[in-house]
Formats: C-alpha cells, structure tokens, sequence
C-alpha cells in the first residue's frame, strides 16, 4: 500500500509509504485526503518522510489537502520533508503558504496550541 491512513485523536495522519510522489501516484494520494475529508477530518498531518523525490502533480495534491483542510475550517500540515523535496517546496514559495514540521509529534503539538487558542 502506498499510503497509511491512521486516525489520531484531534487529526489524521496521511503517510507516503513510497520514495516518489509523482504523476503515478499523486492522483490516488489525493483521492485518499477527499475521502479522509469526507469522513468528517478537518484536521490532516501529511507525512513525507519517505519521499525523496516530488513533482509538479505531487505539488497539487499537497495543495489539494491544504484546501480542503482550509475549507472544512481546519488545518493541514505537511511534516518529514526530506531536502531535495524540501527545496522544491521552498522554490515553489509553498513554505509561505503551508504549515510545515520536522516531525509528526511536532504537527501534534502544533494543532494542541491551535486548539488551546
């Protein structure tokens, strides 16, 4: 299985088990965040941990989870990005955008202070 879908209390976690986030599997990651959303999650933490290597239909499922997050009123964070896949991110002013993590535990800590807000 490409991805792992795992409920954690107050969000998600949607895991890339693959080394490519690309045109071959981008579209059915971005299938997976439309039925985690239409479940009733609101809240996604995105980890990429394990991808080396993402494009341009990588991207857009990325901001397909930002969206529909955003229009659930939720959040949506992106954590584990490895560098080449860090540096397409950064280039493509996406960091200005998303929010972003080292860490899956720090994406919980994250929406912890968010909902204590």
């Amino acid at each position: 299985m490409a991805f792992e879908i795992r409920k954690n209390g107050s969000y998600t976690l949607v895991k890339v088990n693959a080394d490519r986030l690309d045109t071959n599997n981008a579209p059915d990651l971005k299938s997976e965040l439309v039925v985690v959303n239409n479940e009733g999650e609101k809240n996604i933490v995105l980890d990429l941990s394990k991808v080396t290597y993402c494009d341009s239909s990588g991207l857009r499922a990325v901001l397909v989870a930002n969206r529909i997050c955003e229009d659930a009123i939720g959040t949506f964070i992106l954590c584990g990005l490895q560098p080449d896949v860090e540096n397409l991110v950064q280039i493509s002013m996406l960091h200005t955008v998303l929010l972003i993590t080292k860490t899956e535990e720090e994406a919980k800590e994250l929406l912890k202070k968010k909902d204590n807000l």
